[in-house]
């Protein structure tokens, strides 16, 4: 009866604790609507402590607007990657901003596609219509105007005007066969789920 006792009391205390976790987190989502940026930070970051993968984002995103908080780059990295580490698709695309940038990093364009086409891949518009610019462009990795035409379509379907605007200018810039083949990949993309698209 006694290991029963305390195998009941772990459960509860469990329950407790996962409440708290989603009260802190709960409470900065709060403060932010009231605009008070140091409570929310305050809160998100008490979550984050306790593992909460949305809250260790925004606090690396606080870190990284300076919202509630000394803006520290550094530290936006090193909470974006505890989130990215946990699945976050928000920091995968926040870790691709700071590679991309040099912030808090060294600058890597080569480490921001990595961490933009794991964001891609989850449907994240934002890091489809970076990843096209990166392959317009050529940083860091090969130019390819038909995989540019690709991610920017991508997210202009899932309404980025940013990318329509790109993807329109980039057809002018190509033949109809490399416009043909990117809406190809396009959809091909789009029936795997954004798997395996690069």
């Amino acid at each position: 009866m006694c290991k029963f006792k305390q195998a009941l009391t772990v459960v509860v205390l469990i329950i407790f604790s996962f409440g708290a976790i989603a009260d802190d987190f709960d409470d900065g989502v709060e403060a932010i609507g009231r605009k008070d940026y140091s409570a929310a930070f305050v809160k998100f970051k008490k979550a984050a402590t306790q593992n909460n993968t949305e809250a260790q984002y925004r606090v690396g995103l606080m870190y990284e607007l300076g919202a509630g908080v000394l803006q520290d780059y550094d530290e936006a990295v090193r909470w974006y990657r505890l989130a990215a580490a946990n699945g976050s698709v928000k920091a995968y695309m926040g870790l691709g901003v700071m590679y991309d940038n040099g912030q808090g990093v060294k600058q890597n364009y080569t480490e921001a596609v990595h961490w933009y086409r794991l964001a891609a891949a989850n449907n994240n518009k934002r890091a489809q219509t970076n990843l096209g610019a990166m392959y317009s462009n050529g940083t860091g990795l090969m130019q390819d105007f038909v995989k540019a035409h690709m991610w920017f379509n991508l997210a202009a379907i899932e309404g980025d005007e940013k990318a329509l605007k790109n993807r329109d200018y980039m057809a002018t810039v190509m033949s109809t066969q490399q416009i043909a083949e990117a809406q190809k990949l396009a959809r091909e993309c789009q029936s795997r789920n954004f798997k395996n698209c690069d």
